[in-house]
């Protein structure tokens, strides 16, 4: 049979729009790495690179006992389960992970699930119904965002968005909400464009006063904040206090893929029986399971690896800030550094490249207009030789674009 070279109207159409995204400067190209995630990758047609824009904080995804452990699930499990849990049965690699997970971040149970994303989005709508009331801080996930406009479509729930950190206007929407049946308040724990933290103790205080549930997407946390790398609620002196925590496995543990939901025991069986990601998806990969598992009973026995993150974050931000440049204040691995234009963000993330730095740059409408920024993000992995040569490059580079003189 002979292909058409036309392409049709709906080709066409796509094609159109994504010549706009490329005049618009916001196209997003991929670039192909031929080793493993570390500090330093081998980038195809550009050979080695520093790494400035992974969520590997802790370095795990190379790690040999990591890797390890799953080739050996592989070997014991299989590929995977070959439909969903309820189904076809599950895996004890799946309960074993759960069960740490739970401990880790200080819960009675948890459930794991394909993404992170997933447990986000089969969280809102599995436990809101018409008249309940969920709550989102503005600078929320974008799973997050989707969950709760899912929850709403399904469920005919009412979600309101109160201003980033504002405690303030999170009381007001509550007062506007006294009356729901239930009313959940949606954080972030780290906040992923900012490298900010939830004022997660004020938070609580407040869902207490008016019997709200509080529940924290920790994804940029789990491994990263904290003493020994439990998180947001570690770090702000609330471990155990949090109604739900979601979190990934695919940044600080292991960097793979997949994520939880954290709570009650009840609240993971209910999950079992309604969420939908959960009923309708294979459950996540046994080789990643047990990767996942030995990552975390990593972190467990050597808190020095987030010592280590803390220093190379206190270290970058104090060496970029002095080289001239304004990252927003914090005190997280996520560094992001104000450029001001979306062009400039963009240059400089290319003539970062060019440098051999591998950095982001994120403009309008990622970010407000005039907040443009290339968000760097730091690794327990990382030496003090590549976090110098990673501040030359920007010296360098911020000379170019005129930002320093």
């Amino acid at each position: 049979m002979a292909v058409t070279t036309t392409p049709s109207p709906f080709a066409a159409s796509l094609a159109a729009e994504i010549g706009q995204l490329k005049r618009d400067r916001v196209y997003k190209r991929l670039n192909y790495l031929e080793t493993p995630q570390g500090p330093r990758v081998r980038m195809e047609g550009r050979g080695e690179i520093l790494i400035l824009s992974s969520n590997n904080y802790l370095g795990l995804c190379a790690e040999p006992s990591v890797v390890q452990a799953g080739v050996a699930g592989l070997q014991a499990y299989g590929a995977g389960t070959s439909s969903v849990r309820f189904i076809c049965g599950t895996y004890a690699i799946h309960r074993t992970l759960e069960a740490e997970l739970a401990r880790f971040v200080g819960t009675e149970a948890s459930l794991s699930f394909g993404s992170a994303w997933n447990a986000n989005e089969g969280l809102t709508a599995s436990v809101v119904g018409e008249g309940d009331v969920v709550l989102s801080d503005a600078l929320n996930h974008a799973s997050i965002i989707d969950s709760m406009r899912l929850a709403k479509a399904i469920t005919k729930c009412t979600t309101a968005v109160y201003r980033h950190g504002d405690m303030d206007d999170l009381v007001s929407k509550l007062e506007s909400a006294r009356g729901a049946r239930r009313t959940i308040i949606w954080t972030d724990g780290v906040f992923s464009m900012e490298g900010s933290i939830a004022k997660l103790p004020s938070i609580l205080e407040i869902a207490r006063r008016f019997g709200a549930i509080v529940a924290v997407d920790d994804s940029h946390a789990t491994g990263v904040i904290g003493e020994t790398g439990r998180g947001t609620p570690e770090h702000c002196g609330v471990l155990g206090d949090v109604d739900v925590i979601t979190s990934t496995l695919g940044k600080a543990l292991g960097g793979a893929a997949g994520g939880f939901v954290a709570g009650p025991e009840s609240l993971c069986d209910m999950l079992t029986q309604r969420s939908r990601p959960q009923l309708f998806s294979n459950a996540l990969p046994p080789t990643v399971a047990a990767s996942a598992l030995a990552a975390v009973q990593f972190v467990t026995n050597h808190p020095e690896r987030v010592r280590t993150l803390r220093e190379n974050t206190r270290y970058f931000r104090e060496q970029i800030t002095e080289a001239g440049f304004s990252p927003l204040a914090g005190e997280t691995p996520i560094v992001p550094i104000i450029v001001g234009e979306t062009a400039t963000a963009i240059q400089m993330s290319d003539l970062l490249l060019a440098q051999g730095v591998f950095v982001t740059g994120f403009g309008y409408p990622v970010v407000p207009q005039g907040q443009a920024r290339v968000r760097c993000q730091l690794s327990a992995a990382h030496t003090r030789a590549d976090l110098d040569e990673a501040i030359a490059a920007f010296k360098t580079v911020g000379r170019k674009v005129g930002i320093l003189k």
